[in-house]
């Protein structure tokens, strides 16, 4: 088939085309390469300035391109229903193009759009990024206005505008997926997972019990306080201060991929994040090399993608005391580690094995047709 990913989060809609190619398949990425990640794309698709002459220049890049290299694709697979940074407006346009001129658009549920934020506010999770119990998140007092703006009725329509027309959609994670099935047909939703290239990847520390423990957190540093990464942070700090021989901290923060990759790797434990119920990319990416993921990994996620034995992941909760004892206790435990390592792996090469992910999208694909 030929196929167009367009837009992408974290390397997602990269790291698909990379297994569909391998499966036979002609696959363009057109991106802005998740801006400072700068991600691998065939077709850049970044807004050059924040201001509305930056919109304007991307806005005539896009219908060139129209002419030339968005359309006559078996399948287009947006990121989401904001897939290139422009206004409702003209997305609407845009994605009305690609409707006309492709033989089918489906969206990948991978990140934050107005249903999302419903189900956020809804209380269906314990917690989440926007809310805690009954409580509004640090996020959600920190950036009232945030919160506004995806409520706003002009994004509002836009978004139901996107899934009443798309073809079907695939979600990335658990709790994309419970978003989307409160308003989507069972028939137009499929669960695909966050593809991994675990082929490229290999044991970063074999079976090695390291002496000191490294505690790596990499963020996106206008996003600590959605990730809870700056508690994490905090809770490791104090982990470090009272044991002082026994582990050391890594920080780093927007680097390229391609660089924070390599980073990551010297480490033993990596800090993902503290609100989500699932492992996401950054996660995925550090158990691929055999390290050890503090993420999400409640139960609800485990059976969901049907995981009874190996759930090797530290489940990070928002509740402080309880995140510190669980670092305190891996790092007062190296010898654990090892085996945590290998399991964690074996998790990833199972349910996020790139052609794995990609096999769930071809079928899904074949079934809408």
């Amino acid at each position: 088939m030929k196929i167009l990913l367009a837009g992408d989060y974290s390397n997602y809609h990269r790291a698909l085309s990379l297994a569909l190619r391998r499966m036979g398949h002609e696959v363009v990425v057109a991106s802005d390469g998740s801006q400072w990640m700068n991600t691998a794309r065939d077709i850049d698709t970044s807004r050059p300035f924040k201001n509305k002459v930056g919109g304007l220049l991307l806005w005539a890049k896009l219908n060139m391109l129209l002419k030339s290299r968005l359309e006559g694709f078996d399948v287009v697979q947006i990121n989401s229903p904001g897939f290139v940074a422009l206004q409702p407006c003209r997305l609407r346009l845009l994605f009305d193009h690609l409707l006309a001129r492709n033989r089918a658009v489906y969206l990948t549920a991978m990140g934050t759009d107005t249903y999302y934020i419903d189900f956020c506010l809804s209380g269906a999770l314990r917690y989440n990024e926007w809310r805690v119990g009954n409580q509004p998140s640090p996020l959600a007092l920190a950036q009232p206005d945030e919160l506004r703006r995806w409520q706003a009725p002009v994004l509002t329509d836009y978004t139901h505008y996107v899934y009443d027309r798309v073809r079907g959609i695939v979600s990335g994670l658990y709790e994309y997926n419970e978003s989307c099935r409160r308003v989507v047909d069972s028939s137009r939703l499929a669960y695909a997972g966050i593809p991994i290239d675990t082929d490229s990847f290999t044991m970063a520390h074999g079976d090695e019990v390291p002496s000191r423990v490294r505690l790596f957190l990499g963020v996106h540093r206008d996003r600590m306080v959605e990730k809870g990464t700056d508690r994490m942070w905090a809770a490791a700090r104090r982990v470090a201060e009272r044991h002082p021989d026994k582990c050391e901290l890594v920080f780093v923060e927007n680097r390229p991929y391609s660089e924070y990759v390599g980073l990551m790797r010297s480490s033993h434990v990596v800090l993902d994040q503290l609100y989500s119920y699932t492992p996401a990319t950054n996660a995925l990416l550090a158990m691929a090399q055999g390290l050890v993921a503090v993420s999400g990994a409640e139960p609800e996620y485990y059976d969901f993608i049907g995981e009874t034995e190996n759930r090797p992941i530290v489940n990070a909760i928002p509740d402080d005391e309880k995140l510190e004892t669980q670092l305190e206790d891996i790092v007062l435990h190296p010898e654990r580690l090892p085996e945590q390592a290998r399991r964690s792996r074996e998790f990833v090469v199972k349910h996020n094995r790139d052609e794995v992910v990609a096999r769930r999208f071809l079928d899904f694909w074949a079934r809408c047709k």
